[in-house]
């Protein structure tokens, strides 16, 4: 039961915003008793925390998955974007916004757990493209990663770009050509080309 409403409110919140959505809302989409659901969560933020948690997992599994394939550096960036775009196909706005204006505590955690996968998803990526020869051999691998990270994340910081996830999500594809353009080799750019007209085709 405690996966269930996991699942649950994870699904609602990334869809409806963290504010929006109460107890009453979840219980009912469970057709199960408030009682039940108090339980296994005594308060909200306790549902917020553990189902944010669970998100980051399923995420990180994920890419996990992905970087099992035998997939180029390129294309597993395009493969691990396409996993965030699947997962807020139905977000009005960005979690993100919501998560860090009213539960502030939550954010932090969550934001913690991010940079630790980016970081080391990053560094495997721009290894495997160097050696694969998408990407240049002389990159600083550790300002290439943070220059990316401050971009990606940079989005959910400001207002500057509005709220309305599917436009942050174009501009975080925007930000995936550019960090590729940066660092890439002609091998790079005809693959980053390749995959450009994949997502636009």
């Amino acid at each position: 039961m405690r996966d269930k409403i996991l699942n649950k409110a994870g699904e609602m919140f990334l869809n409806f915003g963290f504010k929006s959505v109460t107890m009453d809302d979840i219980s009912g989409e469970l057709g199960i008793s408030k009682k039940t659901l108090y339980k296994y969560f005594s308060k909200k933020t306790e549902l917020v925390d553990a189902s944010t948690e669970a998100v980051h997992n399923t995420i990180n599994e994920a890419i996990t998955n992905i970087k099992l394939q035998e997939y180029n550096a390129i294309e597993e960036e395009f493969a691990v974007k396409a996993i965030f775009k699947e997962m807020f196909k139905n977000a009005k706005t960005s979690p993100m916004f919501q998560l860090k204006k009213y539960y502030p505590e939550t954010y932090t955690k969550l934001m913690n757990r991010e940079i630790c996968m980016f970081r080391d998803c990053n560094i495997d990526n721009l290894t495997k493209g160097i050696k694969e020869g998408f990407y240049r051999e002389n990159l600083k691998i550790d300002l290439v990663v943070n220059f990316y990270f401050t971009l990606i994340f940079g989005v959910f910081e400001t207002e500057m770009y509005g709220s309305e996830m599917q436009e942050l999500m174009k501009v975080e594809y925007e930000i995936l050509e550019y960090h590729i353009r940066a660092i890439a080799t002609e091998k790079g750019l005809e693959e980053l080309y390749k995959q450009l007209e994949i997502i636009n085709s």
